[in-house]
Parts: structure tokens; C-alpha cells; sequence
């Protein structure tokens, strides 16, 4: 009797990535445009590599702790307590090798197999995909595109909040369509999720980049308690322009964090002290970075939507918040066909709405995190292709 060597169905039945999908399908072509992956088209500010540089020449290349280097917990706890106006003490805080590691040691902290979770979609594939790399069963709750918003219908998402429901998890400025859950709603949300002993656990990596003048997107952090079964993962990532850099964080409560230093240990062991040295660079000194990011990228907003709407059979809703257009074209069925005729016709790299669940099948996502004149040639692809 022979035994195939194949992995365990769980991880045979994980979705692909069709952004990656896509961006293979371009791959050796110079003259892409691509907007597929959710980066800004500008590297990391100067005064935060120079940080980590000065750091690896010193011979900083050695282990740090699980949890991260005290002075950047010490920073990242004063950092959260401006923002969000709420102590958060640093025996709530763990440093991760990038944001997707915080989500997925969260889940592991939580998740058995079999658990139910709810996940608001479309969304990120890792949030969604995470439970289901730990067995879990996920039950989507759809946001909606309405008078050219997203919205999110509280009482049906309450409605699948139901007690054998283990966690919550919400992505919000929302990956790929920009909504960002009202303020109002978090109490409705967090109380109901108290009553139930359901775990949240919020991906905040885009709570910086809003539209407005708010400093960030509202927040589970102010309301709950130290003690509350809400988990807050974030990441360098985006607000400071260090995708390739991964670094990231959680907020747990206390009584977490032993159980999250074996995780980490046994995940990552610990972040590069290197990285995290940019890091501290990034906490301490980059406000001006950030305010300089969220102005580009309004700008950017209000160029790759305004010239969407203007071309014919395009439905193109506000984002609230972070790096993306999530539009549809009249007609389309098939999101990762039409991503693929893109790019070998168009020269357009864009991502497809299907890889963000099925909600998002008849989308496509375009990361606007680019210079103007980038974003303006990568229009006038798209409207010769539409004619």
C-alpha cells in the first residue's frame, strides 16, 4: 500500500493566491503597469532605513526577546496611548515578523479545529484563509456596496454572531474596499461579543490612512478593557511605507501574552533587532511621514476615482480608508479572467475582485499608492482597453 505525500486536507483546500496568479501571468514583461499588490510605489523614508542600517553595521544581527525589544514595546505603548487616547500598557504588546504573523499567532492562541469564526468580506485572503490553515470553519458576512459607499448591515452581521461562534475578525480601513466600521457600531459590536464570550480580533494595519482629519480610524482599543477578548493585529507595513521590511504587533490582553512569547518562539523565535531598530525610528520620528503618505494618497483618491467614474459601465465606490479602488465594470463575471486579459492586452496589472472571496467576484482592486503621473498612464490603459 503506498501513502501519496500530500499535505493535510485542510491546507489542500487553502484558496491560491489569484493576485499572485495574475502577476505570474506578467511576469518578464517591462512595460506592466501594475497596481496588483497593496504597496505604495515609494520606498521606506530615508531617516528609518538609516536607522536600521546604522544598526546592522553595529553587529546588531543577534537574538532579541520573543516579545519583542522593551524600549520598542515602550514606544509602540506610547504610541497607541496618543492615538487612541487610552493607556495600553506594554504587558499587552508583542512584536511579530510582519502583520500577517500577528494574525496568525492570534489565531493559534485562540482557534482549535472545528471552531466557528465570522469574517467580514470581501477581504484580505490571509484573514480569511488563517482559520481555515487551524481547521476552523468560516461563516462570511458580506459588506455592501450602496449609494456609492460600502456598508456593512449591522444586524445581519449581530444575526450570525451566534454562541458557538469563537471570533470575530475585522478588517477595518477594509482590504480591497475601503470601508471602515462607523464608530457607533463598536459598542453595538463589543457588547454583544462580551454577552457571548466571542473573541475579536481586529486587523488594524490600515487604521492611519483614512480620509478626514481624524488621526485614525475608530477603534475597538478606547472601549475595551484591559481584560475584554479583543485582539488588535497590526503592522509597519503600510502607515510608514515598510511592506518589505515585516514588522508587526499585537495588542492582546495580558494574560495572553505568556501563551503568545511560546507561540512567537516557536513561529519566528523573535524580529531581527535591525528591523526593529527602524521600527523605533518609525514610532518615534515619523508622524510627519505618515501625515505626508495620507495626503499623497488622497490625492491619489480622488484622481484614479474620479477618472473611473467617468469611464463607461464603471461602478467605483468611496473608500473610507486605505490604499484602493474596488471597482466593477458592467458585464463581468469572471474577475481573474478579466485581470489576465488585462495585462497581456493593456499592459494593466490590477488584482482581481475574486481573490478576496466571492463576495468580491465582478471587482477588481487598484492600489492608487503610486505617483500621480503612474496612476494617470495606467487610466489611460484601462479606458483604450473599454473602448
Amino acid at each position: 500500500m503506498s501513502f501519496p505525500p500530500l499535505p493535510r486536507p485542510a491546507v489542500q483546500a487553502l484558496r491560491r493566491s489569484q493576485i499572485r496568479e495574475v502577476a505570474n501571468a506578467g511576469l518578464g514583461r517591462e512595460d506592466i503597469l501594475a497596481f496588483w499588490f497593496g504597496e505604495s510605489d515609494q520606498p521606506t523614508p530615508g531617516f528609518i532605513r538609516e536607522a536600521a542600517a546604522q544598526a546592522l553595521s553595529a553587529g546588531r544581527t543577534y537574538y532579541t526577546h520573543n516579545q519583542g525589544r522593551l524600549d520598542l514595546r515602550e514606544a509602540l505603548s506610547a504610541y497607541l496611548g496618543r492615538l487612541h487616547r487610552t493607556p495600553v500598557g506594554v504587558e499587552r504588546l508583542a512584536i511579530t515578523s510582519s502583520g500577517v504573523s500577528a494574525l496568525m499567532v492570534a489565531a493559534q492562541a485562540i482557534l482549535e479545529p472545528g471552531d466557528r469564526v465570522c469574517v467580514v468580506t470581501p477581504v484580505w485572503p490571509n484573514v480569511a484563509e488563517i482559520p481555515r490553515v487551524l481547521s476552523a470553519q468560516v461563516t462570511p458576512v458580506s459588506l455592501e456596496s450602496r449609494n456609492g459607499r460600502w456598508s456593512l448591515d449591522l444586524d445581519k452581521l449581530l444575526a450570525a454572531l451566534t454562541p458557538d461562534v469563537k471570533a470575530l475578525f475585522l478588517n477595518s480601513p477594509n482590504n480591497p474596499t475601503g470601508w471602515t466600521l462607523a464608530a457607533e457600531d463598536r459598542q453595538v459590536i463589543l457588547d454583544h461579543c462580551r454577552r457571548l464570550g466571542i473573541w475579536i480580533i481586529a486587523d488594524d494595519v490600515y487604521e492611519r490612512l483614512v480620509f478626514g482629519p481624524a488621526a485614525s480610524a475608530p477603534s475597538f482599543l478606547p472601549l475595551a478593557d484591559p481584560q475584554d477578548r479583543v485582539i488588535s493585529t497590526n503592522s509597519f507595513s503600510k502607515a510608514w511605507r515598510m511592506t518589505g521590511w515585516r514588522l508587526g504587533w499585537i495588542v492582546a490582553p495580558a494574560p495572553l501574552q505568556e501563551a503568545l512569547g511560546v507561540l512567537l518562539e516557536y513561529n519566528t523565535s523573535c524580529a531581527p533587532d535591525f528591523v526593529q531598530e527602524g521600527a523605533l525610528a518609525a514610532l518615534t520620528r515619523g508622524e510627519n511621514a505618515i501625515a505626508e503618505l495620507r495626503a499623497d494618497l488622497a490625492r491619489a483618491r480622488d484622481q484614479v476615482l474620479g477618472a473611473l467614474r467617468g469611464l463607461p459601465g464603471v461602478d467605483a465606490p468611496e473608500p473610507d480608508g486605505g490604499l484602493y479602488a474596488f471597482f466593477r465594470l458592467d458585464g463581468c463575471d469572471n474577475s481573474l479572467d478579466l485581470a489576465k486579459r488585462l495585462v497581456a492586452e493593456a499592459g494593466l496589472g490590477l488584482a482581481p475582485g475574486s481573490a478576496f472571496g466571492d463576495e468580491g467576484e465582478g471587482w477588481l482592486r487598484w492600489c492608487f499608492a503610486a505617483r500621480p503621473e503612474k496612476n494617470a498612464a495606467g487610466l489611460e490603459r484601462l479606458a483604450a482597453f473599454l473602448r
